[in-house]
């Protein structure tokens, strides 16, 4: 049989099979600590499946290879006590080589080279699924099951079953690509980063209807609640109105898939109307043809708000 240490190092060196055997073999021993301390129930399932997509991100980062069993059972470990005292999901990995403060999922992705075959993963998901899980495990400030569910207009019911459903298929996609061509993900995120820094600039120069025009689709639907409210018209009223009223919007974070692309923007008001809009914004877009198809705004920290896009 082949030990950890093998499966370790053959995962680190981009070896998609290997970490899937790595994961199986441990899958009884992570099930066991989430029982341990969280007891039966749908959290168990959760935390497990939770620390599996951890476990892509980061194996590179485990600096004991033979370990890697002890290492699995930290992540669910840290996961349940961080569940248990209901704050916000962070992965804290007790005697392994973490990455800085400062780094995003995505940067440390982009340590090691299994960020390709994750990302393509990804890409086999269903749209609903796939959004779900880029807002889970890659966006800063829409992570959570009422936040994604607020962004989503669904139930969070039916994120916690996405989010099942996407991480069970993840594995088998991951090992279904991992013999094919792989795109280059942070290339895809650098060319995002850069089309949203385009088009917030030429938004603040009056020439946001230049970008409808020549990047987004004619027919592009902006969606609110369960369903459409309007389209290019409507989004470039609230633009101008935002933008006459003081209110700028600044990128902070990326995550981009093929057709699936969520910018996150923070929000600065105008001196005499601090409270004109909530401190973030979260564009939540689907692309067809490489143009932005229908767009969701979401305030992730003023849920009850309505944007003036909505309001326009």
């Amino acid at each position: 049989m082949i030990s950890d240490l093998e499966l370790t190092l053959g995962a680190q060196a981009g070896d998609v099979a290997a970490l899937g055997v790595l994961l199986a073999r441990h899958q009884g021993g992570m099930r066991a600590v989430a029982l341990s301390l969280l007891g039966y129930g749908p959290d168990v399932d959760d935390v497990v499946q939770d620390a599996a997509v951890v476990a892509l991100r980061r194996i590179g980062d485990v600096r004991d290879p033979a370990a890697a069993g002890a290492w699995l059972r930290m992540i669910v470990r840290n996961a349940c006590r961080t569940r248990l005292r209901s704050v916000r999901e962070v992965w804290p990995v007790d005697e392994a080589a973490l990455p800085s403060a400062d780094a995003t999922p995505e940067q440390v992705m982009e340590r090691h080279a299994m960020r390709d075959w994750i990302w393509r993963a990804i890409e086999e998901l269903s749209p609903p699924t796939r959004m779900a899980v880029m807002l889970r495990h890659f966006s800063n400030g829409v992570t959570s099951y009422e936040h994604i569910a607020a962004a989503c207009g669904v139930p969070v019911g039916t994120v916690r079953s996405r989010l099942s459903q996407g991480r069970a298929k993840m594995a088998e996609a991951l090992l279904a690509t991992a013999a094919t061509a792989h795109g280059d993900a942070a290339a895809l995120a650098a060319a995002s980063r850069r089309e949203a820094l385009a088009t917030l600039e030429a938004a603040e120069k009056g020439e946001f209807a230049r970008v409808l025009a020549e990047r987004w689709s004619p027919d592009v639907t902006l969606l609110g609640g369960p369903g459409p409210i309007g389209g290019r018209d409507l989004l470039l009223r609230g633009m101008e109105c935002d933008l006459e009223a003081g209110v700028r919007q600044h990128l902070a974070h990326v995550v981009a898939g093929r057709d699936i692309v969520i910018w996150e923007m923070d929000i600065s008001n105008p001196a005499h109307d601090p409270d004109h809009c909530p401190p973030a914004v979260t564009w939540l877009m689907s692309l067809h043809r490489g143009r932005v198809h229908s767009l969701r705004l979401y305030h992730p920290h003023a849920p009850a708000y309505v944007s003036t896009v909505t309001q326009a």
